[in-house]
């Protein structure tokens, strides 16, 4: 069963990713996504990434979650998160067409998850890790706001639930590594010149990097860490 709803998963996210290449285009520049014309908007190599790196998160949350009622609400944020981290990479943006339809999304999902396995106590924790996560990064963004944008802010809190669903120190590693990733490749590029200290890097695509890494490989992290401790 499982190896079928991998495949399964796999070929819809190969499927769901090329529609989002329209996305990535038309939301952007304030078009309707369904209007006439979305195939001529098709950007082959970005619609091929955006193809196979849904196809190939589907699959991976397929194995990370199997038979759980949790899994549908972790497509969508998949799927959100990718294309956000594409528009955010090319137009320094988080449009709130894209976030607030997959906070939505994911809030009922994750509700309807809590009736079909059982786990009100999950919910209540995502909503809370929700919270959590955009006041920590308000505060954040009230100190710096070059550093950090408000549609980071609001994305904080779509993220908060994802990780909260599966326990505080998710959340907790999950912005860690947001952070982490962001601050590896900030100085990387100084460090190489690609840009300068004072150019804008934007950070969206990092905290879906860390919130991925650890909706899937969070839990032996953590048990690693834990271990060492």
């Amino acid at each position: 069963m499982t190896a079928v709803l991998v495949a399964v998963c796999a070929a819809l996210g190969l499927i769901a990713g090329y529609v989002l290449d329209g996305v990535a285009t038309r939301v952007p520049e304030r078009q309707p996504v369904l209007a006439a014309g979305y195939r001529d908007d098709i950007q082959p190599r970005r619609a091929a990434f955006l193809a196979f790196g849904c196809g190939a998160l589907f699959a991976g949350m397929a194995l990370r979650f199997d038979d759980s009622w949790a899994l549908p609400a972790y497509l969508v944020l998949s799927a959100g998160l990718l294309v956000l981290s594409v528009i955010d990479l090319e137009h320094f943006l988080l449009p709130n067409r894209v976030v607030y339809p997959t906070g939505v999304a994911v809030l009922a999902l994750l509700g309807l998850a809590a009736v079909g396995d059982d786990a009100g106590s999950a919910f209540v924790r995502a909503l809370l890790g929700g919270a959590t996560a955009f006041v920590g990064l308000l505060v954040l963004h009230l100190v710096s706001p070059r550093s950090l944008g408000f549609g980071d802010v609001r994305l904080a809190f779509v993220l908060g639930m994802a990780l909260g669903w599966l326990g505080w120190g998710e959340v907790a590693l999950g912005l860690f590594l947001g952070f982490f990733y962001g601050a590896v490749v900030g100085v990387g590029l100084i460090v190489t010149r690609a840009r300068t200290r004072k150019d804008h890097v934007p950070f969206g695509p990092f905290l879906a990097a860390g919130t991925i890494t650890v909706v899937l490989w969070g839990e032996p992290i953590l048990r690693w860490y834990q271990s060492g401790s």
